[in-house]
């Protein structure tokens, strides 16, 4: 791991904290142990005392003045018996040469063993309890250690995206646009940031397609006007190659042009400023590019508005105007509108295969000239502009119907 990195930081000062967490409990149960010691020593001290004036004659007097405040005696056999419990803990010693005296816990209940050389004697105190405060400060201690690993892991999900983000940004320096992760509905800023490059990856392997799209296929496409036009240049200069040479050349510009509207849509490379058009206007710009004349056109259509870009829409109806009219069987389109739905209809042969392959570019090139992108711009177009695009076939007519 990158000792520079914030994640080491971070786990590193998680670790320095339990430490010190770890550090501070032990010494603190440690320092209540030896004021508990002192404590005890304090209180037990007046007995003490008493005890050593008798210097071992514990007559019934004596006795009775423990009894009175509340300690209860033991002597002889009644001692071992008492203290060969395993349950006892040794509070407190001392020892001379005269005598020797113990402070045990047994039972959460304090004993005083005073033994010299010719007597013992066991004093419990009735009124004793456990002072420790030991199971605080461990309840102290679990509760920090488990909010300092809780904030610790939470932080480290919080981190996790800019880990992953680091190792991201390797791969998109590489053109690497090949990957995914997940995204998060955090707010902060971290997250944010993740999501933010996700989505700017997914752009630029949008403008990556496209350009490998026009890279790779534009000189397969441009290859056969080529050949065809340079054949065309050795032969004989007369009116019908000059045509066939013209023809050659419009299909190029033709080409280049469905390219290049292609490149636009892919890229995404800049938001398309849309407005209200009325449908008439957007149709007779498609009707304009075609160079066609009303009577190809059937109008049945309301002249409704759409919130679309007025150049790329136009392109789309034009595609779809043009692939009616080059497959129908009486070279005519009826434009109506459903709604808000408008549907290009002609009279001619359904569609062979899925719908979804006529979308893909390429699909069906070769037909009647066609390179097989009309409808895959026509998509694009739609799908750029909020709109989408579907397929029927009834009463032996093709219907491609735009939907919002």
């Amino acid at each position: 791991m990158n000792k520079s990195s914030i994640i080491f930081s971070t786990t590193l000062n998680y670790f320095i904290t339990i430490f010190l967490l770890i550090f501070a409990s032990v010494f603190l149960i440690s320092s209540e142990k030896i004021e508990k010691k002192e404590q005890i020593f304090e209180r037990y001290k007046p007995i003490i005392r008493m005890v050593h004036k008798q210097r071992g004659n514990f007559d019934n007097f004596f006795i009775n003045s423990l009894k009175e405040m509340n300690y209860e005696i033991f002597i002889g056999k009644s001692i071992d018996e008492t203290l060969k419990t395993k349950n006892k803990r040794v509070l407190f010693a001392r020892k001379n040469d005269r005598e020797s005296f113990k402070i045990f816990e047994i039972d959460d209940k304090n004993y005083i063993l005073f033994e010299n050389r010719v007597d013992r004697m066991l004093i419990k105190d009735l009124d004793s309890f456990d002072s420790s405060n030991n199971f605080y400060t461990i309840i102290v201690f679990l509760s920090l250690f488990f909010v300092i690993s809780f904030l610790y892991f939470r932080t480290l999900k919080k981190l996790k995206p800019l880990k992953v983000l680091k190792d991201k940004v390797v791969n998109l320096g590489e053109e690497n646009f090949d990957f995914d992760f997940k995204s998060e509905k955090s707010n902060d800023e971290i997250t944010l940031l993740a999501n933010e490059f996700k989505n700017s990856a997914k752009k630029l392997k949008g403008i990556k397609d496209a350009r490998n799209i026009f890279i790779r296929n534009i000189m397969h496409e441009l290859k056969t006007p080529i050949t065809k036009g340079k054949l065309l240049l050795t032969l004989e200069q007369n009116p019908r190659n000059i045509e066939r040479l013209k023809e050659v050349f419009i299909r190029l510009e033709n080409l280049i042009n469905e390219f290049a509207t292609i490149e636009e849509i892919i890229s995404q490379s800049k938001t398309l400023q849309k407005k209200s058009y009325y449908l008439e206007d957007l149709i007779d710009e498609a009707k304009d590019i075609l160079m066609l004349e009303d009577e190809n056109i059937i109008n049945s259509y309301a002249n409704i508005k759409l919130e679309v870009n007025f150049k790329l829409f136009s392109i789309a109806i034009k595609n779809l105007i043009d692939n009616a009219i080059k497959y129908s069987n009486d070279k005519k389109v009826e434009i109506k509108t459903e709604g808000n739905s408008i549907c290009f209809i002609n009279s001619g042969e359904k569609l062979k295969g899925d719908f979804e392959n006529y979308l893909e570019p390429f699909y069906g090139k070769n037909q009647k000239g066609s390179f097989g992108l009309g409808l895959y711009i026509v998509f694009n177009i739609l799908k750029a502009n909020g709109y989408n695009l579907f397929y029927e076939y009834k009463d032996d007519k093709n219907i491609f119907i735009i939907k919002k």
